[in-house]
């Protein structure tokens, strides 16, 4: 199977595909290629991850290649939340890119990001990011714009469902801390007014006490904060790349690609204010 389309195929077909990322070929069923599930022998890459390295050469290149085989591009400035390893590190081999972390060397919170670093990238890649700050959710989105040359693309993922809004977990959150209390997680919070909160029943990402989920998004929810935010464009980058081993069989929690707006319109937003 050579093409995108997977309409007319049966989950047990087998789908010969090349990693885009290190290059190996390799085989499997398409029930197979799942978002979270490693199928690649060599760099143990998901569909998730390969859609990333997919995405970023083909908004910053033009071009479907493979990102192993990309030309080295030392003029494209790139910055990563907490990246996996499986696509930072060809990304860093390829262009002028930065692998950042939240509480580790070199740190970087995209909900209070210094000013010094607005504007000096052509990307950045925030995947399963977002779901994890704590709210308001809003200077995250707004950041990430500012981050960006003109034109520049956030490659975006976050789980997400199909309803009409995010589901917030923690709309309240103030001075918390989680902690194991008599072997299960819970969340105290004292709200701004002063009311005590506890919340058990947690969902974490790569096991409790690491990365608590605040919120599940909704597709629709995350479009209207990209067009809050100034993002010129967004995307659903939905379709399916089999020669890469990118398969999409559900509708949600699929990857997006936000453009930051061009020079021209950049300057003209700026203007608005002061007609």
């Amino acid at each position: 199977m050579q093409t995108g389309d997977t309409k007319t195929s049966a989950p047990d077909a087998v789908v010969a595909f090349r990693c885009n990322l290190c290059g190996t070929p390799n085989q499997c069923v398409l029930s197979a290629l799942a978002r979270e599930i490693s199928s690649c022998t060599t760099c143990d890459s998901t569909v998730r991850f390969r859609a990333i390295g997919r995405l970023v050469t083909r908004e910053l290149l033009g071009r479907e290649i493979a990102l192993c085989d990309a030309p080295v591009r030392k003029d494209l400035a790139g910055l990563g939340l907490s990246d996996a390893a499986a696509y930072a590190t060809p990304l860093a081999a390829k262009f002028a890119y930065v692998n950042t972390w939240f509480h580790t060397e070199p740190p970087f919170d995209i909900a209070n990001v210094p000013e010094a670093h607005f504007g000096r990238y052509d990307f950045v890649i925030a995947s399963e990011v977002f779901e994890h700050v704590a709210p308001p959710i809003a200077p995250a989105f707004d950041n990430a714009r500012k981050l960006l040359k003109p034109g520049g693309k956030l490659i975006f993922t976050a789980p997400f469902s199909l309803d009409a809004v995010t589901r917030e977990h923690f709309p309240d959150l103030h001075e918390w801390n989680v902690a194991e209390v008599d072997g299960q997680w819970r969340l105290r919070n004292r709200t701004a007014d002063g009311e005590e909160q506890v919340y058990t029943d947690l969902v974490f990402h790569g096991g409790p006490g690491a990365t608590l989920e605040m919120r599940l998004f909704s597709c629709a929810a995350l479009e209207r904060e990209f067009e809050r935010a100034g993002f010129a464009r967004v995307r659903i980058a939905d379709e399916a790349y089999l020669p890469f081993g990118i398969h999409w069989p559900h509708r949600w929690s699929l990857p997006m690609v936000a453009t930051a707006p061009g020079r021209l319109t950049a300057a003209l937003r700026s203007w608005l204010p002061q007609l």
